[in-house]
């Protein structure tokens, strides 16, 4: 069966949907100076626009299917092991917080964003030389480097993705996770003024934090029934003593 492994990829995805707020607020600045660097008659046509600021976020989502392959990657020697059962309930651990976070009750959750910063200090300068940007491959590969942007809510997403104990399920948790983003940076890169105000209501952002807290806290209690491994651990399967027949 496969509820464990959809079960993941759901998770992500509502992650990165639930973090709407967070996104706009985050990434809506970086791709709205993206969008500024952007010739004047590219700005001022929507339909010259678009295909730029969906060349930035598929490089985006290159780099997060990457990173997701990566610790999915370093987590398989755990998946058969009672590691996978830790990594699973630290992924919720990091989830509740990241969701007091956002709501504005956990402000010190984004000193978790330092894990990132050596990569982040080694590839910005490469960021900086694709800029400004004069053609869709730049902006693919700047997508990429900001992709590695150090982000508390890309790092939640990747302790879902560490469960997964496969590279390529990391990768599509990854990929997941970028989907449910999409909605929110592809909106701040052509409508950054009104999605950057609704980013800053209060109440919005608390709506988002407290949604996210209530699906871990639903991910953790939802009956653990992996059964990746392609064995049914039911105690249906317990059959009563055979008699044995004899003719007469």
């Amino acid at each position: 069966m496969i509820e464990g492994i959809t079960g993941s990829y759901a998770t992500a995805f509502l992650l990165g949907l639930f973090s709407t707020v967070h996104c706009i607020a985050m990434c809506g600045s970086v791709i709205g100076a993206l969008t500024l660097s952007l010739p004047r008659e590219v700005r001022e046509s929507p339909r010259k626009m678009f295909p730029y600021i969906f060349n930035y976020n598929l490089g985006r989502l290159l780099s997060y299917g990457t990173a997701g392959a990566m610790v999915g990657l370093l987590s398989s020697p755990l998946a058969n092991f009672d590691g996978h059962t830790i990594l699973r309930y630290l992924s919720f651990i990091v989830m509740i917080a990241m969701g007091l976070y956002l709501a504005g009750w956990f402000p010190k959750f984004a000193r978790m964003e330092r894990i990132g910063a050596p990569v982040w200090r080694w590839l910005q300068p490469i960021g900086q030389k694709l800029m400004p940007v004069k053609n869709r491959t730049q902006a693919f590969l700047l997508g990429m480097v900001w992709g590695w942007l150090p982000c508390g809510l890309v790092y939640a997403a990747l302790a879902v993705a560490a469960t997964s104990g496969d590279p390529v399920k990391g990768s599509l948790v990854m990929l997941a996770f970028g989907a449910g983003t999409l909605p929110a940076v592809m909106g701040a890169g052509l409508f950054t003024g009104m999605l950057a105000a609704m980013a800053r209501i209060k109440h919005l952002r608390q709506i988002a934090g407290v949604s996210i807290i209530l699906m871990a806290l639903a991910s953790a209690f939802w009956p653990m029934a992996d059964h990746s491994d392609g064995h049914d651990h039911s105690v249906n399967h317990i059959h009563p003593p055979q008699t044995e027949l004899h003719d007469e």
